[in-house]
């Protein structure tokens, strides 16, 4: 029997639930998920795998005009994935009206000429006439192949979308060991599941003027695996409101990110957090490099 596999590039705004999208489909989580824009920095690629395909999803960090080297390597990343993709999922926000970056991605999309895909997400919110509207604006932007009404958080209307998908992908052998679900290195997803903390705990500029990278991991002789982990701010004020009066926002952040790094790897951790400032840590490009933002 022969079998399917290849590369689906999720496109779409800021908070158009494209990680909520890749985690639901993939059976775990791989994304780090907030309600604040440019959450997803990385390219992440989500593995879902079924008795005779593969699907590779890669969620792409939200498009956007670029204003730094942090941002202008998000941009190349995106036109790269779309680039080596073998088909393009454009993913809407249903609760949003259609606006000037969903018409740029969809022109994108289109020029591109992959075999595509429309998700129309977060339908779970929407009653019946809302839908029905979205669904005709959606279909305005000119994007090629089928809409999908869609609930990322539910997972309502997911089967014939990877259905869609599936039938998108050549014939080819499968790509990634069946039990995988992300070809992140395991120091990334660590970081991220740090900075998936901060984001729910702060707000206005802080979350995208903070980055996290693991320092060192070591197995104690009983077991504990001991994770130090820095946390970068661009300024002393924010590093203040990072660490939080006595110490409490670090702490918090410290203990939830355990949390979910413990439930991640299933056996148990200590977390070190140090909050450092490097001031224009978005302009560094060395250290770009070493966070593995490419």
């Amino acid at each position: 029997m022969s079998s399917r596999s290849g590369f689906v590039a999720l496109a779409g705004r800021p908070n158009a639930g494209k990680s909520t999208l890749v985690n639901r489909i993939v059976g775990g989580k791989v994304a780090i998920v907030s309600d604040k824009p440019q959450t997803t920095r990385r390219e992440i690629r989500g593995i879902a795998t079924g008795h005779d395909w593969q699907l590779v999803l890669v969620d792409l960090p939200g498009v956007q005009r670029p204003r730094d080297p942090l941002t202008e390597r998000m941009q190349r990343r995106v036109e790269r994935a779309l680039a080596d993709a073998d088909a393009v999922l454009f993913v809407l926000n249903g609760e949003q009206r259609i606006g000037a970056g969903d018409r740029f991605i969809a022109n994108a999309i289109v020029r591109v000429g992959l075999p595509a895909a429309t998700a129309l997400n977060k339908i779970d919110r929407l009653d019946r006439q809302r839908t029905v509207r979205a669904l005709a604006t959606a279909a305005e932007l000119g994007v090629q192949g089928e809409i999908f009404p869609v609930s990322a958080r539910t997972g309502d209307g997911l089967e014939p979308l990877v259905a869609e998908l599936l039938s998108k992908l050549p014939e080819g052998p499968i790509l990634c060991a069946p039990a995988d679900k992300s070809d992140l290195s395991e120091e990334v997803q660590l970081a991220e599941l740090v900075r998936e903390q901060v984001l729910l705990r702060t707000r206005e500029e802080l979350p995208h003027a903070v980055e996290v990278e693991i320092a060192e991991i070591e197995e104690r002789d009983d077991g504990l695996l001991v994770i130090s982990a820095r946390v970068w701010a661009e300024t002393e004020s924010q590093k203040g409101i990072l660490v939080g009066a006595g110490g409490q926002m670090v702490k918090a952040v410290g203990t939830a990110a355990r949390r979910e790094i413990e439930s991640m790897l299933g056996r148990r951790v200590h977390l070190e957090l140090q909050v450092r400032v490097r001031k224009g840590w978005r302009r560094d490009e060395a250290l770009l490099d070493r966070l593995g933002i490419e």
